[in-house]
């Protein structure tokens, strides 16, 4: 098959697409052809070598955790799917972008989702979904999203909307008129940001979500008034020392069905900011890590 490897941590250049093996799923495992594959921070961070103590990986290895595609071979064991069937899903820390990837967790691909936007769901979604499940019930609640316009804020958005949440997101001011399409009162992130919101929000914030990780953990708690009612998905260094909760992303079916669910129901798309075919995937990690992504990156195979 062909795949995007790195033979070598390093910084994009060390990206090239080659033949590699096949992959094999193994039981409780489904095998797609892709059509095409996310790229998210954590795989430039696990390429770069930045998290190798946390996440080390086999040499060469594919980048990619989340791709969309048909069925083509079912590992032993899996029930309720067949072969040809157009589903998304996760697979391990790598193995994504190639023609072909093993998924461990999945859910059908919804019709009214194109391929780059099933490519871009399944990762954003179980992890905006771990973190808002972590703050208890959203109905009636007014939820902050810091750094909502990202590829899990935006997610994050629309998911606690449809929960019934009021959601006030932060973002540039360029990014503000895309909170708004998404569901959330747009605010500006940094410095005055109690002050900012005392004039959108003049009943409080109830409940934070931090996708960001930019430093302004401390003051997330501030606004809430209690670190237990806050939650981050991106700000492990801090969120200790702050008694702040940390949701990490699972390969959780049940969360990749219910994102497929509002899918259908028109109350969830995942938003693309741009797509690469599989020739200029340095590109596509080049742009990922040059930060100010709004939504997804995605790699069309």
């Amino acid at each position: 098959m062909r795949a995007a490897r790195y033979h070598e941590y390093g910084d994009p250049t060390v990206l090239t697409v080659e033949e590699a093996p096949d992959p094999t799923p193994g039981p409780g495992e489904i095998r797609i052809r892709v059509a095409a594959a996310s790229v998210n921070p954590v795989d430039w961070k696990v390429r770069s070598g930045a998290v190798r103590d946390l996440l080390p990986v086999d040499l060469p290895a594919v980048p990619g955790r989340d791709a969309v595609g048909r069925v083509d071979r079912i590992g032993e064991g899996v029930r309720g799917v067949s072969i040809g069937d157009r589903v998304f899903g996760l697979g391990g820390v790598t193995g994504a972008t190639a023609e072909l990837a093993v998924l461990s967790a999945w859910a059908p691909a919804p019709a009214a989702w194109s391929d780059e936007e099933a490519a871009g769901a399944a990762l954003a979604s179980v992890t905006a979904l771990s973190g808002l499940k972590a703050l208890g019930p959203l109905s009636g609640r007014t939820l902050l999203v810091e750094g909502a316009a990202g590829g899990v804020g935006g997610a994050a958005v629309e998911l606690a909307v449809a929960a019934g949440a009021t959601v006030i997101g932060t973002a540039g001011a360029h990014n503000h008129a895309f909170l708004t399409a998404l569901g959330a009162v747009p605010t500006t992130y940094g410095a005055g940001l109690a002050e900012r919101l005392a004039a959108v929000a003049p009943q409080g914030v109830d409940l934070v979500l931090d996708t960001a990780a930019s430093g302004s953990l401390g003051e997330l708690v501030e606004i809430a008034g209690d670190p237990s009612r806050v939650v981050t998905v991106a700000d492990h260094r801090n969120a200790g020392r702050l008694g702040v909760r940390v949701a990490d992303a699972v390969n959780d079916p049940a969360y990749l069905a219910e994102a497929a669910a509002l899918g259908e129901r028109g109350r969830y798309t995942p938003r693309v900011e741009r797509t690469y075919p599989l020739e200029e995937i340095a590109q596509a990690h080049a742009h990922s890590e040059g930060g100010h992504v709004r939504g997804k990156i995605v790699v069309v195979l």
